[in-house]
């Protein structure tokens, strides 16, 4: 199940349905939102109607983007967290990750040609998009959002709730304070 329905809902469904065993089974919206039936020719739940399905039986993956530094994805991936619910995340098998599945968290989407170098860290509701080198020993604490070619180079710290934009690049051994952009 996925929770959203607008481009990062899309992208998300494209990437499960395409490059996982995942089957998206219906898109989850907030009570208030509920217009639409179906969403990528898939039925659309209200939050009322999926919280009647039985949990042990299924993994969400909340698909939000970065608006308010993250903030809305974190407060819904903390709704369901506090609600008992399972996470699904994507990780591209075309990026170069070097690190144990166990260092990276919950509802996670890293996609195509990211390199994640060995002793790496990633927190929950991280998103990393195309393109981009996490280096050694670097942590991404959680609900952060990585755009593309973004190098951030070895022993970084990137606080939680951070932006990081297209290009931008990180010399080691720098702190970056959470709520950052």
């Amino acid at each position: 199940y996925i929770f959203g329905n607008g481009i990062m809902a899309e992208i998300a469904h494209y990437y499960f349905e395409n490059h996982t065993d995942y089957q998206v089974k219906a898109f989850i919206v907030d009570d208030e939102f509920f217009n639409d039936k179906l969403f990528c020719e898939k039925k659309v739940l209200s939050i009322s109607e999926f919280l009647k399905l039985n949990k042990d039986k299924l993994k969400i993956f909340i698909a939000l983007g970065y608006r308010n530094l993250n903030q809305i994805r974190e407060d819904k991936f903390q709704f369901f967290k506090q609600k008992g619910y399972r996470f699904a995340s994507y990780i591209s098998e075309k990026a170069s990750i070097f690190i144990d599945q166990k260092n990276i968290g919950e509802n996670c989407m890293i996609l195509e040609n990211n390199v994640v170098q060995p002793f790496v860290t990633i927190g929950n509701n991280v998103f990393i998009w195309s393109g981009n080198h996490i280096g050694h020993h670097s942590k991404i604490e959680d609900n952060v959002y990585i755009s593309s070619q973004v190098v951030i180079s070895g022993n970084v710290l990137i606080g939680k709730n951070s932006f990081i934009g297209v290009n931008s690049t990180f010399r080691d051994n720098i702190k970056i304070g959470e709520y950052s952009i």
